[in-house]
């Protein structure tokens, strides 16, 4: 299930497939991976190295250390699949007043070294999310109006920063739909809430990839 919350509060219950209706909610420009077309490539990769001679080591000292090992670990228990946001989402999560002065929040997002935070209104309801990437957008070179630009943008609040409204998603939506979320709208991720917009974690990319590279598996095909 997903929502969107806007500062007059909810604005959209349902499925990601209706999501993409909502007018408000435009897709986020974001910098795309590099591609190179095929026909470009025209050198030949150097042929890998052969890897050096393993040593030997006797059969005995392995089963040594495997069994040493295994005690160690303990009993091995069954892995479970991940398949809702729940399984990946960071709980609780770093939000932002939407009256912070927008310097501020950078320097506070800069000091906690995250890239986007929740935006919650005095009710403690989520009204949008701050990128730290439009706090400084890297069309702000050095040089005369640049500099007029960018103290214009330094004095704007969290609020006037943000975007809004912003896609919510709730903790047993399935993975599969919130990547195809991420996908459409290029957001790097998504404020976890409940119906009422209150603030519950938050997941991101980088969340899906570290359960893509770490176990338990990562369920998104099922």
């Amino acid at each position: 299930m997903f929502f969107v919350f806007g500062p007059s509060g909810q604005m959209f219950r349902g499925g990601p497939g209706q999501l993409g209706q909502v007018a408000p909610v435009h897709r986020v420009q974001r910098p795309q991976a590099l591609r190179v077309a095929t026909d470009e490539v025209t050198r030949e990769a150097p042929a890998p190295l052969p890897p050096p001679p393993a040593p030997s080591v006797p059969l005995r000292v392995l089963e040594a250390v495997s069994a040493y090992v295994q005690t160690e670990q303990g009993p091995a228990e069954p892995r479970q699949q991940l398949t809702q946001v729940r399984d990946v989402m960071t709980e609780g999560g770093i939000d932002v007043p939407a009256q912070m002065p927008a310097h501020e929040a950078w320097a506070w997002m800069i000091e906690r070294g995250i890239a986007q935070a929740p935006v919650l209104n005095a009710q403690g309801l989520v009204v949008g999310l701050l990128l730290r990437a439009d706090l400084a957008p890297t069309e702000l070179l050095p040089g005369r109006d640049a500099v007029r630009a960018a103290i214009a943008r330094a004095q704007r609040t969290v609020e006037q920063a943000m975007v809004t409204p912003v896609p919510t998603v709730a903790p047993d939506t399935e993975l599969r739909r919130l990547a195809s979320v991420l996908l459409e709208t290029g957001l790097p991720g998504l404020p976890v809430t409940d119906e009422r917009g209150g603030l519950l974690g938050f997941v991101s990319r980088t969340d899906i990839l570290r359960a893509v590279a770490n176990d338990p598996p990562l369920d998104l095909w099922s």
